[in-house]
This record gives C-alpha cells, structure tokens and sequence, in this order.
C-alpha cells in the first residue's frame, strides 16, 4: 500500500533555541520512500547526518518566536506485517555484531532485572519467535493500554508496576523481558495506518529467525501499514525532537496517516 505520512510541530520559542529532530524516515527493506518535504518557517539553515543507528537527524537553531516545522513523506510499505511462528532463537555467538547492542539492559529496558519473569511466561514456548510471543501476549494482558497517560518516558520496572501506559512504555516492557532471555529487541518509533486515537506510534522488533520482525503489544493484532522513522534501544535514542535551552515549548503536533489509491 501507498501512504501518505506528516507530522507538523509548532514551537514557541523564548530565546534562540538548537533542535535535533529525527522526522524524516528512509527508505529501507520494510519501505521505500516515493516523495518527501521537509519546510520550517521561519527558514533556517539544517544539517542532516545519520545517528549511530543508522536514523536520519536534523539539526538547527530556531530563532525566538513561533517556529512551524511541516513534514510529509509518501510511503510505500506493506499491507501486512510479516509473522514467522517457531522461527528459531540465534544463539549469541552467531548473531551479527550490530544486533549485539540489542541484548543489553539500556536506560529505560532494566532487562537484567526481569529474568525469572520472563522465564516464567516463556516456560512452554519454543525458543526464538514464539517466546517473543508469549511476552507479547503477556504485556498486551497484564498491562492496559492507556494513550496519553505518560508524559515522559517510564522505565519497564515502572510500567509493569504500574500496571498502564502509552504504547511506548508498553512495547519497552516487552524489550526488557526479550532481552533477558538473551533476544535481542530495539524499539522503533513511526507511523501506523488507521492507529486509533492517530498519533506517533511506537512498536518493537525482535531479532529471530535471522532477520528482525515487528511486534506491537499495545494492538490487538499486527497490522501492516507501518512507517519507520527511528529505531533505538529505548526511547532515548528514537525522539522525535530534543531541544537545548530554556523558553522552547512544543505548543502543538499533528499527526496524519493516509492512503494514497
């Protein structure tokens, strides 16, 4: 399918301000990107580089004042998401050496504190896919779903005490419990078609199989639609924006995902 993507953010800004923002996705083996526009107003000058991940970043100065940034991407991807039950467990040694980050604990994915959880969910799954399964499953029924209920990023061991979150904190618990099993699982932020109520969503892979597949614990299914716009460890590494000074407030975002016939 053909989509169409934008995310447009209204800052107002008290005092000139520097902005590294990750808004553009690329093109890659689960998208291809037909046409993209990127316009702030007021102009300023951007520079664009890649993160150690491989995500795309911008980086300005916004002057004070109101400051409009508009993005818009049409997206190729797929319809569905591709599933791969009993796809098998890659032991460690034979992982590739960039997926080897994705095994640790990182900021918000204490991993090497959910061991026995996790074995405990996992006891009668077959290693690899299916017990990535299995914790999907297990967030999607343990922790309720709640858009809007965090306002900056919770921890896994806050999220699963808690008991609610975003669709963010929900996918982080997940990567925690994959990881101390000894999967590796990153966290990716993007678009998703027809998200209910739409805005940025956040979803995870895990590496199985040899290859990465997506997984989503906030829906009730994998639907296909998705837009890839970072992918990180945890949410630190895949924000949309982070803002350096005092007085720049976001005032407003909107987010829109549509089909293109």
């Amino acid at each position: 399918m053909k989509l169409k993507v934008s995310c447009n953010l209204h800052f107002q800004i008290d005092d000139s301000a520097a902005l590294i923002l990750m808004l553009r996705p690329l093109s890659g083996a689960q998208q291809w990107i037909s046409k993209s526009s990127y316009i702030v107003e007021p102009d300023v000058p951007i520079t664009e580089s890649k993160d150690s991940y491989g995500n795309l970043c911008q980086r300005l100065v916004a002057p004070p004042g109101a400051f409009f940034i508009y993005t818009s991407s049409e997206v190729v991807v797929a319809e569905y998401s591709d599933q791969a039950p009993g796809a098998c467990f890659i032991e460690i040694q034979n992982l590739p050496d960039p997926v080897l980050p994705y095994l640790l604990p990182s900021r918000y994915c204490e991993s090497d504190r959910f061991g026995d959880l996790a074995r405990e969910i996992v006891a009668d799954a077959l290693p690899g896919y299916d017990q990535v399964s299995k914790i999907v499953n297990w967030v999607r029924h343990s922790v309720e779903y709640i858009p809007g209920s965090s306002d900056s990023p919770l921890s896994a061991i806050e999220v699963n005490n808690r008991g609610y979150g975003v669709c963010r904190d929900l996918a982080q618990l997940a990567i925690a419990l994959c990881r101390s099993i000894s999967i590796p699982a990153r966290l990716v932020a993007g678009y998703l078609y027809r998200l209910e109520p739409m805005d940025l969503h956040a979803w995870f892979e895990a590496y199985v199989g040899g290859r990465w597949y997506a997984f989503d614990p906030s829906q009730n299914a994998l639907h296909g639609g998705r837009v890839i716009i970072a992918f990180g460890r945890d949410a630190a590494d895949v924000s949309i924006f982070h803002q350096f000074g005092l007085g720049c407030v976001l005032h407003s975002m909107d987010v829109q995902v549509n089909k293109i016939d």
